[in-house]
């Protein structure tokens, strides 16, 4: 397989006809190699529009949805970024280019350690690899500039907003299978928040997360 020819591929016919057209995104996808990223026995469908198993019930989400996400977030060079649900620690890899320190969770002490040493591998210094269950927030009083969840839920948690700094962005995907919208949140510097909903998509959700209030008939 000839792998630049496959990366091409990937950023032209999968991720630009999605919107993906901040040019800083889609240089920084020819430049963090998403096949380190991916398990040995999947790494010849790096490229391919597809999740991708990590093991323990987790998935690594499909490139053109990885793309967009970070191009949502809008990241600056001195932004402080939470990411809840490390995975393959790719994602982790692509906000560290962006922004000036990481810090990401996850739940699974075997693909947080995994995650962690291919970052470090590869000169991703500014990542910060934690492991615990932040499904209901991470470090209770700390503010952070950017929040990504790289899994769906139900309904955000209030600890979530409470943590994002004026000036800030958090971005995570809401609701139940088959019905789940991409939604952003900006608090502007005066403290007031202001959310969207930017488009619709289907991934896995965060392990214990909140549920809603269910009425039953």
């Amino acid at each position: 397989m000839n792998i630049e020819q496959a990366r091409f591929n990937m950023v032209e016919q999968q991720i630009r006809p999605w919107d993906v057209l901040d040019t800083s995104v889609l240089d920084l996808l020819y430049e963090v190699r998403r096949e380190d990223f991916v398990p040995e026995a999947w790494r010849g469908l790096a490229f391919v529009d597809m999740e991708i198993p990590l093991g323990n019930d987790e998935v690594m989400l499909s490139p053109k949805l990885e793309a967009r996400l970070l191009q949502e977030l809008g990241l600056k060079k001195t932004d402080r970024v939470l990411e809840i649900g490390t995975g393959s620690g790719y994602m982790a890899a692509l906000l560290s280019r962006l922004a000036s320190q990481v810090t990401t969770v996850e739940i699974h002490p075997e693909l947080a350690g995994k995650a962690a040493q291919k970052l470090q591998l590869r000169g991703h210094d500014n990542v910060k690899v934690e492991v615990g269950d932040a499904a209901q927030g991470w470090q209770p009083g700390t503010q952070w500039d950017v929040i990504v969840l790289t899994g769906s839920v139900p309904v955000l948690p209030q600890a979530f907003l409470e943590a994002l700094a004026p000036g800030g962005c958090l971005l995570a995907v809401v609701g139940d299978a088959p019905a789940m919208e991409v939604m952003r949140w900006k608090r502007d510097l005066a403290g007031n928040l202001h959310s969207e909903t930017l488009f619709e998509t289907v991934i896995p959700p965060l392990h214990h997360v909140q549920q809603p209030v269910r009425f039953q008939f």
